[in-house]
């Protein structure tokens, strides 16, 4: 007799967990923390991405490397990207970077990984980029959320100089941020970026039209690459083809949304979602 799978709530770190079964696909999970989406996993398609904006980052990485690559992923959740990149890319090493130790427990226990080349480690993104050896990855993702706003420590000169270091010359970082308009709070992570890698890096962010436009509230993906040119075309025809297409942003446009720059002593979280715009029930 087949029995069908039931929600899972469970206290974590920072919050309350649950996990919660698509009807539709028996091995598929929505992983919540205090009502806040965090991760949508298939364990029979570990390559499909759920949410329009971990679609945005894959598109960026995939573009980016053809062939295997070392990534860090400051932020598990349920390590749906980690997962895909396993299957697209195989042979890739990553390191997953989760500070919330029950979190982590919680996804090991019911959503196991099988792909070999993901070690994880409980830590504070802040801290353990802190720590880690330079020029010792090729990309750098930052998808860390404390609830629904992107933490002020994550957010400055001082963090993104420091992951700069962690790449490796030609390395990527990519960051996905919250934000509405007139985007205060977006312009100066670009002009923190901005500062970090230098006028001549290439720089870009991917939304959806509504978000860029002032519509509604939403995730904005921003990626920088200083050794490498960006791959904007084929960025671009990727965006266009999902079934929530995306404008990506760069050159003049993206220099009149740039603010100044962040530090320590004056960053700030993002600003917080409109009631319903990150929860589900």
């Amino acid at each position: 007799m087949t029995h069908e799978p039931v929600p899972v709530t469970r206290p974590v770190d920072f919050g309350t967990a649950k996990l919660l079964p698509d009807v539709d696909r028996p091995r598929a999970w929505l992983l919540t923390v205090d009502g806040a989406p965090q991760s949508y996993v298939d364990l029979d398609r570990p390559e499909h991405l759920e949410f329009e904006y971990a679609r945005r980052i894959a598109v960026v990485l995939e573009s980016v490397f053809d062939a295997p690559f070392d990534a860090v992923h400051l932020g598990g959740g349920g390590m749906a990207l980690p997962r895909r990149l396993g299957r697209v890319r195989p042979g890739s090493r990553q390191r997953v970077v989760e500070a919330d130790r029950e979190l982590a427990r919680l996804v090991a226990e019911l959503l196991p990984l099988d792909d070999q080349g993901v070690t994880v480690d409980v830590a504070d993104a802040r801290e353990w980029v802190a720590a880690a050896p330079e020029a010792s990855a090729d990309a750098v993702v930052v998808d860390v959320f404390g609830g629904s706003r992107v933490p002020a420590h994550l957010t400055s000169v001082e963090f993104v100089t420091r992951v700069r270091e962690v790449l490796r010359p030609d390395g990527l970082y990519v960051a996905n941020l919250a934000d509405s308009a007139p985007f205060a709070f977006l312009g100066h992570h670009l002009g923190t970026v901005r500062a970090v890698f230098g006028p001549a890096a290439d720089l870009c962010l991917l939304a959806e039209p509504g978000v860029l436009r002032g519509r509604r509230f939403g995730n904005v993906v921003v990626a920088a690459a200083a050794g490498r040119p960006l791959p904007l075309d084929a960025i671009t025809r990727a965006c266009a083809a999902d079934a929530f297409p995306a404008r990506v942003v760069a050159g003049d446009d993206l220099d009149r949304l740039t603010g100044a720059p962040v530090y320590d002593a004056c960053a700030e979280p993002s600003p917080e979602p409109p009631e319903g715009a990150f929860t589900v029930g």
